[in-house]
C-alpha cells in the first residue's frame, strides 16, 4: 500500500491559488472542534452503547443520543412531529435452545456453532455415528455399509486418508481429492443419506470458533416484506453443528479414543474406521424470525428561499454490538466518527441559523440504522424517502473519518479519500476541491473511484443507496486500517486533528451547495455506476 504514497511536501504549492474565505462560513466552521468530538465520540464508543448493535440495546441508546442531540441544538423532527423513521427489519437466526450431550451443556458460540435452515426441532437420540472422514468415494468410503438414515453422525471436516508417504489413497499422488479441498462435499453428500443431525468437527472448526466465536450465531438481517408469509419457509436438511475437537473428544472419550487416534488408525490401516458411540443427545435447535424496527434518526435545518431543496449529511450510527460473552466493539472510527461528524455539522448550521445566516436549502441531518447489515437503513430511506427524492439535491456521507489508513501512515497524513464525487455530477467534485483549496487544504485521494477497484468501497457504503436514484453524492472515508471490525477500535486510537480538519471540509462543501445560487447539475447518467 505504501508504494502509493504522495509526496506531502508537494501541497503548498498545490494549493497556492485558493480563493478568499467567507469570514461568515469560516466562523461557524471553527464551532467544530477537537474538545467537543472527543466528548461526543467517548460516549458513543463506551461500554454502555456497547457497540451500537443492530437490534440490541446499545443501538436503540445510540438512535437516542442522536435524537436528543438534534433536539438540543434546534432541528426540528422530520418525520411526522419524530426524529425517527422506524426501518422494518427482520432478522433471521438459527436459535440453539439445547445442545447437551450425555451431562454436558454446550454453548453455542463458544463449543460450536450451526449452519441449518430447518424450523425450531428437537435431534434427541442415544447414540452417534463416527464415520471417519465422511468419504464416499469409489477408491475410500466411510459409509459403505452403514445405514445413517434417521440418525447422527459425526465426520471429521479435515483432510482425507493418506498413506506413510503422505499421498492421497483416494487420487494416489499428493494432491488432495475434492473431499479435502472442497469445503461443503462432505456435508453435503451425507444430507443425501438422510440423517436427524450431522456433527463436524476438526481444526478448521475449532480455529473458526477461537477466532469468530459468538460473531458466528449472530443471523441475518433483511428488510421486512411488507407481506408476511403464512407458511414455514424452513427446509427439511438436516442441520451441521460444528464442533471443536475438544468436544468431540469428550464424545469419544465413550470409546476410549480420540479423533487424531481414529484418523491415525485409518491412515495406518488405509480403511475406514467408522463405529458407533453411546451418547444421550438431546438438542432444540432452528430458524428463528424477530422483527426489529431499528431507526434512521432526522433531524431538520429548514432553507430559506430554496427550503424545498434538500442537501443530505449523513452517516450511520450502528456497529457491531455486543456479543453474548461480552465482547463488544466500539467502533469509533467505523461509524462514530461519522456520526460525531454529523451532529457537529448539525451544531455548526444550527448557530448560523440562529445567528441569522441559515441555508437556502432544506438540510437534512441523518444517522442511517443497519448498515453494517447490509447498507439497510438507507436502502429503507431510499424506498419510503420523507422528503422527495427529485428533490434532493445531493448526499454527503462520512463513514470512517477518524483514522490514518496503511496507503498513508508512513507519509502523508493530511488527507481524506473523496469517493464517488463526480459519479453523477462534474459540479460536485469542483466545489469539494473549491472547498479544500480555499479553507481546509487536504490531499484529495481519488484511488477508490478506479472502477477497477477490487474492493469496491464506493458501493459499500449509505450514499450508495441514493446516487442509484441518480443523487450526486462524495463518500467521505479516511480508508481501512487493522483495527477495523475488531473490538480494537477504540476512541484512543482515532487521530482528532484531522477527523475534525475532515468534517470541516464537509461542513464548507455542504455551506456552499446548500446556499448557491442553481441546483446542483446532474450531467451523468446513473447507469454509468
Amino acid at each position: 500500500m505504501r508504494k502509493y504514497l504522495v509526496l506531502s511536501f508537494l501541497l503548498p504549492a498545490m494549493f497556492s491559488c485558493s480563493m478568499a474565505q467567507n469570514p461568515t462560513q469560516s466562523k461557524y466552521a471553527e464551532l467544530l472542534t477537537v474538545e467537543s468530538a472527543k466528548a461526543h465520540l467517548t460516549t458513543l464508543t463506551s461500554k454502555e452503547y456497547a457497540g451500537r448493535g443492530t437490534g440490541q440495546e446499545g443501538g436503540q441508546k445510540a438512535a437516542e443520543y442522536i435524537a436528543n442531540t438534534f433536539k438540543e441544538l434546534g432541528l426540528k423532527p422530520a418525520v411526522n412531529g419524530s426524529y425517527f423513521q422506524p426501518v422494518a427489519l427482520e432478522k433471521s437466526s438459527y436459535a440453539v435452545e439445547q445442545f447437551k450431550i450425555n451431562t454436558h451443556e454446550f454453548t453455542n458460540g463458544n463449543d460450536f456453532f450451526v449452519q441449518g435452515s430447518n424450523d425450531l426441532a428437537s435431534f434427541d437420540a442415544n447414540e452417534i455415528v463416527f464415520v471417519g472422514y465422511g468419504i464416499q468415494s469409489e477408491k475410500y468410503n466411510d459409509l459403505k455399509g452403514l445405514d445413517i438414515a434417521g440418525k447422527i453422525v459425526m465426520f471429521i471436516s479435515d483432510g482425507e486418508p493418506t498413506d506413510n508417504k503422505g499421498n492421497s489413497l483416494i487420487t494416489g499422488t499428493k494432491n488432495q481429492s475434492e473431499w479435502a479441498t472442497s469445503r461443503f462435499k462432505k456435508a453435503q453428500e451425507l444430507m443425501k443419506l438422510k440423517p436427524k443431525l450431522i456433527i463436524a468437527t476438526g481444526k478448521q472448526t475449532s480455529d473458526m470458533i477461537a477466532r469468530f466465536g459468538g460473531r458466528l450465531t449472530g443471523g441475518r438481517f433483511m428488510l421486512r416484506s411488507e407481506e408476511k408469509k403464512s407458511q414455514s419457509t424452513g427446509s427439511t436438511a438436516a442441520p451441521v453443528v460444528n464442533i471443536t475437537l475438544e468436544t468431540a473428544n469428550q464424545v469419544l472419550a465413550a470409546k476410549k479414543t480420540t479423533v487424531e487416534k481414529a484418523l491415525a488408525k485409518i491412515n495406518t490401516s488405509k480403511k475406514p474406521n467408522s463405529f458407533v458411540v453411546k451418547a444421550d443427545v438431546k438438542a432444540k435447535m432452528g430458524v428463528k424470525a424477530e422483527e426489529f424496527n431499528d431507526p434512521n434518526v432526522l433531524g431538520v435545518i429548514e432553507g430559506t428561499d430554496k427550503k424545498d431543496e434538500i442537501v443530505i449529511i449523513s452517516g450511520h450510527y450502528d456497529h457491531d454490538g455486543i456479543l453474548p460473552d461480552g465482547t463488544f466493539f466500539p467502533g469509533a472510527d467505523d461509524n462514530g466518527s461519522g456520526t460525531v461528524g454529523v451532529l457537529e455539522l448539525a451544531k455548526a448550521f444550527a448557530a448560523a441559523k440562529k445567528d441569522g445566516h441559515g441555508p437556502r436549502r432544506t438540510i437534512l441531518f441523518m444517522g442511517f440504522a443497519a448498515e453494517e447489515k447490509g447498507l439497510l437503513g438507507s436502502s429503507y430511506y431510499s424506498e419510503h424517502p420523507i422528503f422527495p427524492l427529485a428533490n434532493t439535491v445531493t448526499c454527503l456521507n462520512m463513514d470512517m473519518i477518524g483514522r490514518i489508513d496503511d496507503k498513508h501512515l508512513a507519509g502523508n497524513h493530511n488527507y481524506i479519500h473523496a469517493i464517488g464525487s463526480d459519479m453523477l455530477s462534474s459540479e460536485l467534485k469542483a466545489i469539494n476541491e473549491e472547498a479544500n483549496k480555499t479553507y481546509t487544504q487536504m490531499e484529495l485521494d481519488y484511488m477508490y473511484d478506479d472502477p477497477k477497484d477490487p474492493m469496491r468501497i464506493y458501493y459499500r457504503s449509505d450514499q450508495y443507496n441514493l446516487a442509484k436514484h441518480g443523487i450526486p453524492v462524495i463518500f467521505y472515508f479516511s480508508g481501512l486500517h487493522p483495527d477495523y471490525h475488531t473490538p480494537n477500535d477504540t476512541v484512543d486510537r482515532i487521530d482528532f486533528n484531522m477527523m475534525t480538519k475532515r468534517e470541516k471540509l464537509v461542513f464548507h462543501t455542504a455551506w456552499e451547495i446548500a446556499n448557491r445560487d442553481n441546483r446542483l447539475v446532474v450531467d451523468k447518467k446513473p447507469e454509468a455506476l
